[in-house]
């Protein structure tokens, strides 16, 4: 079996840390780190294709809180305000591929987390074991390195519904009203966020804006269940635009004219147009830990709350920025893992704890 040893590291050096996913929590933690002079292995599966997303609200200078970097110096600058979820990522990626410090490995699936006294490692699903001081799971809602921490409490359950989502462009609405923010609509079955967004160059000149939606959905169970999307209590994966079937795409314009106004409901309508619709069952999971010796979970591996909350993404960021502490100044070690703990565990939970009420009021689950 290849091995991949990381963790020798130089003089006054905090340490190595392996980043298990490279989606928001993962590449914000690998940034954070670095900052601190971590040199962080970051792993992703995936090739950046398939990416899904919604909108997030984003803090004037983020990236530079993040990288430690003066404002004008980051490579992607990104405005504060609410962005989509593919802005974010790309700023974000923008300043992984500019630090000298992150070493980024697409394709890399991580099959099993192990550590010993002096350092923790992945084993791959190409059978590469790759060795650094901490490892850090931002591996999202069925984290592997959580399986690792918690074994006794693994997966993530579904809360009971979907939230189909979708962005249409200004030109293709027609809309005569601009709407000016954020917009909560629907009935007791059928809830809508709706948002405005900036043009994918971050326009907001009249003409070249967007419309992003979310439209939480509790009557699909049986549909969920029959893709496989969700089976039993785990949710495994999201309905992407080719696995929703014809019938449902129907019976959603259908009820988007009848449920929701104008341009919200053309908006909705151009995206089951164009097939440009994700249904994405919704999770949730309450940690009981985030560290386990030499390993530790951030994002949703750590916390996965209803996106209803409005605050996974922040959190996210809290979680990067106390663990970077924690390393500060213990480095990377197990010591500085139970700090982070210690720092982050009641917060994680009060934040899904906080979305339950919305769910278990919401949802309709399928017995």
């Amino acid at each position: 079996m290849p091995a991949d040893r990381t963790s020798t590291t130089a003089h006054n050096s905090p340490g190595t840390a392996l980043v298990v996913g490279a989606s928001l929590a993962g590449l914000m933690t690998a940034l954070t780190l670095s900052r601190i002079g971590v040199h962080v292995t970051l792993l992703e599966r995936s090739d950046d294709t398939g990416r899904t997303g919604a909108a997030l609200h984003v803090q004037d200078g983020l990236l530079e809180r993040i990288t430690g970097l003066p404002a004008g110096h980051v490579p992607q600058p990104l405005a504060p305000g609410i962005q989509t979820w593919f802005a974010v990522h790309g700023a974000l990626r923008a300043a992984i591929a500019a630090s000298p410090l992150i070493d980024l490995r697409q394709n890399t699936t991580v099959r099993k987390v192990g550590q010993d006294a002096q350092s923790a490692w992945v084993l791959t699903s190409d059978k590469q074991r790759i060795t650094a001081d901490i490892v850090i799971g931002a591996d999202g809602h069925r984290s592997t390195v959580r399986r690792h921490i918690a074994p006794e409490h693994p997966d993530a359950t579904f809360a009971g519904y979907v939230i189909w989502i979708g962005i249409a462009e200004e030109p293709a609405i027609g809309a005569r009203r601009w709407p000016p923010d954020v917009a909560f609509l629907g009935d007791n079955d059928n809830t809508l966020l709706g948002y405005p967004l900036p043009g994918a160059d971050g326009s907001l000149a009249p003409g070249s804006r967007r419309l992003g939606w979310a439209w939480y959905d509790s009557s699909r169970n049986g549909l969920l269940r029959s893709t496989g999307s969700v089976d039993g209590s785990v949710v495994r994966h999201s309905l992407m635009p080719s696995g929703i079937p014809n019938p449902t795409y129907r019976e959603l314009a259908t009820q988007a004219r009848e449920l929701f106004p104008s341009p919200w409901n053309n908006a909705i309508l151009d995206s089951i147009d164009r097939r440009a619709v994700i249904g994405t069952p919704i999770a949730e999971y309450v940690p009981t830990r985030l560290a386990q010796g030499r390993a530790a979970i951030v994002g949703d591996a750590a916390h996965v709350p209803t996106p209803m909350t409005g605050s996974g993404f922040a959190e996210s960021l809290y979680d990067a920025e106390a663990l970077a502490d924690a390393v500060a100044e213990a480095g990377c070690t197990a010591p500085a893992l139970i700090d982070y703990e210690g720092a982050r565990l009641r917060s994680a939970r009060n934040l899904v704890q906080s979305g339950q009420g919305f769910s278990r009021s919401f949802a309709r689950r399928a017995a």
